[in-house]
């Protein structure tokens, strides 16, 4: 059975990169434009990685974090954010609110791939 992996950002041209390198890598992708979106489509699929990016409207990918690490059932799902911003602060911040791994945009599919095949449980 394929990893799934849920990918949010406000980008569809972001989305559709992520869904492409990972769908011909073998993992089932589901996307939500936002983290509000990602909360309710976390409320209806099982999810093995998410990525998700910083900058978004209605719920930015911090807050997001903090919503699925808050709920038990996600405590230990790999959170990777994928975005532009790389600042050592920026990531702090991300690792406080319960991130697992940091991409820096644009990504390479290789390195894409790397990083979710080491976090996949």
């Amino acid at each position: 059975m394929a990893k799934r992996v849920l990918t949010v950002d406000d980008s569809k041209t972001m989305r559709d990169m992520v869904a492409f390198t990972l769908k011909n890598a073998g993992f089932d992708v589901v996307e939500a434009e936002d983290g509000q979106k990602g909360l309710g489509v976390l409320g209806s699929a099982n999810v093995d990685v998410i990525i998700t990016d910083v900058n978004m409207p209605n719920m930015d990918g911090m807050t997001f974090i903090r919503h699925v690490r808050a709920q038990p059932q996600f405590k230990s799902t790999p959170i990777l954010v994928l975005t532009t911003e790389g600042s050592e602060d920026t990531r702090q911040k991300g690792r406080d609110a319960g991130a697992t791994g940091w991409i820096v945009k644009p990504f390479s599919p290789e390195k894409l791939l790397q990083v979710v095949n080491k976090v996949c449980p």
